[in-house]
């Protein structure tokens, strides 16, 4: 599917709808972290009503850490969640998303790397996710073939985003603001305030 941001006005209509919000949006980088040319750091100095996972090692493809990362974060949601994730921090994400059905509301998968490279393609979700997501792929991706992309969109059941060649979707690539992307998470949080049943609860760790 192809989208393209349309008008400010469009842009401004999905800045207001993501600040008026039932849902809290929780930033997952990838290896290395965002820098502040990134969108998702353009985001969450927009929003700084955001959560952002912190990593002791950035540089460690370790999924449990960033899965450890992920959980710590929603344990300090009073709401329902929105993972807004890039790369590795995607492949982590679609896993906290099967396993807190319950507490997270839908997820932006934005360039995910290729599981494969880290022994996780047997690990992750192997079957829908139970909420809404948002899978953005590049054709020209040096981290993940677009068909693979596209297959793993199949089996989540989210809806892909084809950005044509968008290299891994990161400021080196020329992604920065982002307002396009946006857009995509303004419909994503549509979706996810539509989905049903009733709305996810609240994250509490269990002893």
């Amino acid at each position: 599917m192809s989208h393209a941001i349309k008008s400010a006005a469009q842009y401004h209509d999905a800045a207001e709808a993501l600040f008026n919000t039932p849902f809290q949006f929780i930033v997952v980088p990838g290896l290395h972290d965002s820098g502040p040319a990134h969108w998702q750091s353009a985001w969450h100095d927009r929003f700084p009503g955001w959560l952002r996972i912190t990593q002791i090692d950035w540089n460690r493809p370790d999924i449990d850490s960033w899965l450890a990362a992920i959980e710590k974060a929603l344990a300090l949601c009073r709401q329902p969640a929105i993972l807004v994730a890039h790369s590795f921090g995607a492949l982590a994400s679609t896993l906290i998303a099967a396993r807190h059905p319950d507490t997270i509301a839908g997820a932006l998968l934005v360039a995910p790397a290729d599981p494969a490279k880290f022994g996780l393609a047997d690990v992750l979700p192997q079957s829908m996710l139970p909420m809404p997501t948002t899978l953005i792929g590049s054709r020209n991706d040096p981290w993940l073939r677009y068909e693979w992309a596209a297959t793993w969109a199949q089996r989540w059941g989210s809806e892909l985003v084809d950005l044509g060649t968008a290299g891994h979707v990161n400021a080196d690539s020329g992604y920065g603001p982002w307002p396009e992307g946006l857009v995509l998470l303004a419909t994503l949080h549509a979706r996810a305030e539509r989905s049903v049943p009733g709305r996810p609860r609240p994250f509490a760790l269990t002893t």
